[in-house]
């Protein structure tokens, strides 16, 4: 299956459901690595623009490449009043931009979809000289027990479920490779907090995740909400969870 259709129908539970990143690890792209008002980012699976809105509130410009179009049709009309938001139709070994047209390059989430190599040249043609290159995920703690828990329900009801994050573990061979070895690491508390609703629509939003219609969607459905029940107090679950980047050139 074509990787770029697997959000078909996913995009509205995706805004709704999907965390933001920690703030610091956004804060720290600024104060640390250069960014500012002046730079220009390719956000390239950027999907609905969940890491390209803290980008874009700091005043960057940044063009949203994603190959989905229900993701490109809520992006833009989440971030479209912000000036530096450029909403891209292309993918991660074809971008569309011109050679050597932006100051980094920032993954969210998206990194295990990508042909490593295919994407390691894009990055170098779209690069300026000296140009980084961020991979980041949110990443569950799992020795938390609802995390724990909610993997057991995935494995069970979902068939395209290989683990979270598509199954990227810390130091993963596939971004070794993709750095060559040479990369930094940083890594930032970032809890989750659900209501019930946000707490299903972060369930259906995953890739993996049965749609309506789908054989045991019923009983997939209740198993979530009883994890739900099980964990909530006060209204809301709260989950254990790191924003991390790994960052290098190529």
């Amino acid at each position: 299956m074509d990787n770029t259709k697997k959000f078909d129908g996913y995009a509205d539970d995706y805004t709704s459901g999907r965390p933001d990143y920690a703030k610091e690890l956004i804060d720290s792209f600024y104060s640390s690595y250069g960014f500012d008002r002046a730079t220009a980012i390719a956000d390239i699976g950027s999907g609905t623009g969940k890491l390209s809105l803290g980008l874009l509130r700091r005043g960057s410009k940044v063009f949203c490449v994603e190959p989905n179009g229900d993701m490109r049709r809520v992006a833009e009309k989440e971030l479209s009043a912000f000036e530096g938001f450029h909403s891209v139709a292309g993918d991660a070994e074809n971008t569309t931009l011109d050679d050597a047209s932006v100051d980094c390059i920032t993954v969210a989430q998206a990194f295990h979809w990508f042909d490593v190599e295919s994407f390691r040249e894009e990055c170098k043609r779209i690069l300026k000289e000296g140009g980084r290159v961020f991979l980041i995920w949110n990443v569950r703690d799992m020795s938390d027990p609802i995390n724990a828990d909610l993997q057991d329900v995935y494995k069970k009801y979902c068939p395209d479920f290989v683990g979270f994050s598509g199954g990227i573990e810390k130091d993963d061979a596939r971004i070794r490779d993709f750095f060559r070895g040479e990369y930094e690491y940083a890594a930032f508390s970032n809890p989750l907090v659900f209501d019930r609703e946000k707490f299903i629509a972060r369930s259906l939003s995953g890739s993996y995740s049965l749609k309506e219609g789908d054989e045991n969607f019923g009983d997939y459905m209740k198993a979530v909400t009883d994890l739900f029940d099980k964990y909530a107090k006060d209204g809301v679950v709260t989950m254990a969870n790191r924003s991390v980047a790994y960052i290098g050139t190529v």
